[in-house]
C-alpha cells in the first residue's frame, strides 16, 4: 500500500473515531466550538509546525483525550489502532478520579520521563490550550487565571524540551505573543 495512502486512511481513521467518542463535548470558550477541532489543531502543529510524520504519533494526537474524557478504554483503543497509539495516549492521560491540583502537578512531575513522541503531543496541546484561554477564555476566567494557566503550561514544557526544536520554539513565541496581548488587557 502507497505510504501516503495509508498515512492519510490512518489519520482519517483517527479523526472518525475521535469524532464519534467527543461528539458530544465542546470546548470551554464563549463559542463552543466542537471537541475535535481542539484534537485535529494539535495533529496539525505536530505535522506543520513540528515536521512529526509518524502515522503512530499523529494517531495519538488526535486520540489524545479519548481515554481520559470519553468511555474509551485502553484496550478499544488497543484494538482500533494498535499497542503504540495507545501507550502514547495512556502517556498523556490523567487520572480524572485526582483533583485538579494534582493532576496539573503530576502534568509538570511526569513530562521529562514522557516519551518523545508523548511529549510532542503534550507541547502541541499546551499551545492549542494557552491560545484558547488567551484568546477565547472560558467564561468567568479572570486574566489573573489566565496568566496562572500560560506559567503552570511553561512548566509542563520545561519537562519536554529535546523532544521537538521546532514545536518549542513555536510554543515560546506563542507565550510571548499570549503574555503581551493579556498584559494590553485590561482586569
Amino acid at each position: 500500500m502507497h505510504t501516503d495512502f495509508k498515512l492519510a486512511r490512518g489519520l482519517l481513521e483517527a479523526i472518525e473515531f475521535a469524532a464519534h467518542k467527543h461528539r458530544f463535548q465542546r470546548r470551554k470558550d464563549p463559542g463552543e466550538p466542537a471537541y475535535i477541532n481542539h484534537l485535529i489543531r494539535v495533529a496539525r502543529l505536530l505535522a506543520e509546525v513540528g515536521r512529526v510524520s509518524s502515522l503512530a504519533t499523529l494517531q495519538a494526537a488526535i486520540l489524545h483525550d479519548t481515554l481520559e474524557d470519553t468511555d474509551t478504554t485502553f484496550e478499544e483503543l488497543e484494538e482500533s489502532f494498535g499497542r503504540r497509539v495507545a501507550r502514547i495516549v495512556r502517556e498523556v492521560t490523567d487520572d480524572k478520579m485526582l483533583r485538579k491540583a494534582e493532576r496539573k502537578r503530576l502534568q509538570i512531575e511526569h513530562a521529562p520521563h514522557l516519551s518523545k513522541q508523548a511529549k510532542q503531543i503534550k507541547i502541541g496541546d499546551k499551545i492549542s490550550n494557552i491560545m484558547d484561554v488567551t484568546y477565547s477564555p472560558p467564561k468567568g476566567w479572570s486574566k489573573e487565571r489566565r496568566r496562572e494557566y500560560l506559567t503552570w503550561s511553561r512548566r509542563v514544557v520545561a519537562g519536554c524540551r529535546g523532544a521537538n526544536k521546532e514545536l518549542e520554539a513555536h510554543y515560546d513565541r506563542v507565550l510571548r505573543q499570549c503574555r503581551r496581548f493579556l498584559q494590553k488587557q485590561r482586569a
